[in-house]
């Protein structure tokens, strides 16, 4: 591994704790134990190390949806998603992608591009999983829009500190994939 990918792991890590708004270069070189200059130098600027950060971090999300077991059932693998989505670190790799896209980062480039590729390579992780459980692979791209789309909304609900509230809608979602998986 060379000195980049090194410092890019590095600091993906402090995201990953830290959080990615209000990154800058200067404390972020300082908590890993290096330099903004050699950021810049390996990086090219902020822009560019945020954007690498996401993607590493989406990154690393898929090594945790690819390590899933498959599950029994569509809905069985809906709520075994819900529940790896609150343990480390893919709770923090959703967290970064949801930083990124609320300060809009996504909306253009150099973030763009590589939100783009990095939703599609989520998308086929999840399409991967989900067929491993039972999906069929006619309708499996409609089942990710919809469990993608909802897992995150969840994810992000903030009206309600009550688990099992969440824990009966990720549930009534998981039976509508697996309606859909028929």
């Amino acid at each position: 591994m060379g000195r980049r990918e090194e410092l890019l792991d590095q600091v993906t890590d402090h995201v990953l704790v830290h959080g990615l708004i209000g990154l800058t270069l200067r404390p972020v070189a300082a908590a890993i134990g290096t330099s903004d200059r050699m950021l810049i130098y390996h990086f090219g600027n902020r822009d560019a190390l945020v954007s690498a950060v996401v993607v590493r971090s989406g990154e690393r999300s898929i090594v945790e949806v690819d390590a899933l077991p498959a599950a029994p059932s569509v809905r069985a693998a809906v709520n075994r998603l819900w529940a790896a989505y609150g343990t480390e670190p893919l709770n923090s790799c959703l967290d970064v992608y949801v930083q990124a896209a609320a300060t809009g980062l996504f909306g253009s480039e150099p973030y763009l591009t590589e939100a783009r590729a990095s939703n599609e390579r989520w998308a086929a992780a999840l399409r991967d999983y989900l067929v491993r459980s039972g999906a069929p692979a006619r309708r499996v791209a409609r089942i990710v829009t919809l469990v993608d789309s909802a897992l995150y909304g969840f994810h992000l609900d903030l009206a309600t500190d009550r688990p099992d509230e969440l824990a009966r809608g990720v549930d009534d979602l998981a039976r509508a994939a697996q309606a859909i998986a028929g």
